[in-house]
């Protein structure tokens, strides 16, 4: 539920534009930040920022917490974390002091303690929906990595500057609905692109994919990844923090699926593959990072999945190194565009997916509660 600010305090985002000029730089909460919860109850918001005059004190507060001071050091920079309740939107004011006096100020109007999930995977995780879609709730938000914002489509911080439609609104509209949080994303994937190009960088493989992009030849008839992709969902992570988010949702397959002579992926490689990804990542953000992997293999009407690379999926939520996610090859017909020609969702697609994702997170996030 929406909190409203203007009862207790001055608009944050008016103190903001009034107190420019007294230098305070507010790096944490940014507008629309959702701070993952580490309970169904509550979590915490992380504030953080500077002054560009010396301070001896730094107090905080939201709408429903009264002034708190938080640690600061010379000359002035602050970093401390509240307790919340899980929900938002909250309004977050700072004020710097010296001497007893407020010298100083800012805010912001939305920060939310709730879900956060980061996405990756090919082209329909990303922004190549026929038509772009809008959070219906206006409780869904994306980081960029810089920062964040309501998520409209298209999603900010892909790896391939796609511009169109997602699934991500309706999948965080989803998710709001069911728990009454704030939502979090972070878009990384990016179009076309198999399982290979996705691997650390380094590692060797047989077969290029059928774009160069991110592999180069690595001698003796290998080849192998350049980590770019990698290096890019990694940074995302880290950026988040440690559990700073709930989970990985990974929707890719297509681009390894019924490829060319030269180009193929045996199924056995294709799960050794992905085992590295989740394994390889997990190690370097240094914890265990919940994955979700879909069912994605669609190409059109005419090929309408590969089971061997489905197989290969399912394989790895039976082992337990992944978490089960929706089978989107079953989404046809007037759920693809191009009047159901095309290997990318129609607005109808891009509905119907993020709900089905965000039914089988429920599933999981409810059963582990």
């Amino acid at each position: 539920m929406r909190i409203a600010t203007l009862g207790r305090f001055v608009c944050p985002a008016v103190i903001t534009l009034a107190l420019q000029a007294a230098g305070v730089t507010l790096d944490s909460p940014r507008d629309y930040q959702v701070f993952q919860r580490s309970s169904l109850e509550a979590g915490e918001i992380l504030v953080r920022g500077s002054s560009d005059q010396a301070c001896d004190a730094v107090e905080v507060r939201t709408d429903v917490h009264a002034w708190q001071l938080i640690p600061v050091r010379p000359p002035c920079r602050f970093e401390g974390r509240i307790a919340a309740q899980a929900g938002g939107w909250y309004g977050v004011e700072v004020r710097v002091l010296r001497g007893g006096e407020r010298i100083g100020g800012a805010g912001v109007e939305h920060a939310g303690v709730g879900e956060v999930f980061v996405v990756s995977g090919q082209s329909n995780s990303t922004n190549y929906g026929e038509e772009a879609q809008q959070t219906r709730t206006g409780m869904v938000a994306t980081f960029n990595g810089a920062g964040w914002r309501l998520a409209n489509d298209p999603q900010p911080g892909v790896q391939d500057n796609s511009q169109q439609g997602s699934f991500l609104p309706a999948f965080g509209d989803a998710m709001y609905e069911h728990y009454k949080v704030p939502i979090g994303v972070a878009s990384v994937g990016s179009g076309g692109t198999s399982v290979r190009q996705w691997l650390p960088k380094g590692d060797r493989f047989g077969s290029p994919p059928t774009s160069a992009k991110f592999v180069a030849a690595a001698g003796d008839g290998e080849w192998q990844s350049s980590g770019k992709l990698f290096d890019g969902m990694l940074e995302r992570i880290g950026q988040l923090g440690p559990h700073g988010l709930r989970a990985v949702l990974w929707h890719q397959g297509e681009s390894d699926a019924h490829q060319g002579p030269g180009h193929e992926v045996e199924p056995a490689e294709y799960q050794r593959m992905m085992e590295r990804l989740i394994r390889e990542m997990r190690a370097r953000a240094g914890w265990d990072v919940p994955w979700f992997v879909a069912q994605v293999s669609y190409h059109n009407p005419g090929d309408m999945g590969t089971p061997a690379i489905r197989a290969a999926q399912a394989a790895l939520w039976k082992e337990g190194l992944a978490i089960e996610g929706p089978d989107t090859d079953a989404l046809a017909g007037e759920y693809r565009q191009n009047h159901g020609t095309g290997v990318h969702m129609s607005a109808k697609g891009r509905e119907a997916h993020g709900k089905m994702l965000a039914e089988k997170v429920e599933a999981w996030l409810d059963g582990v509660r």
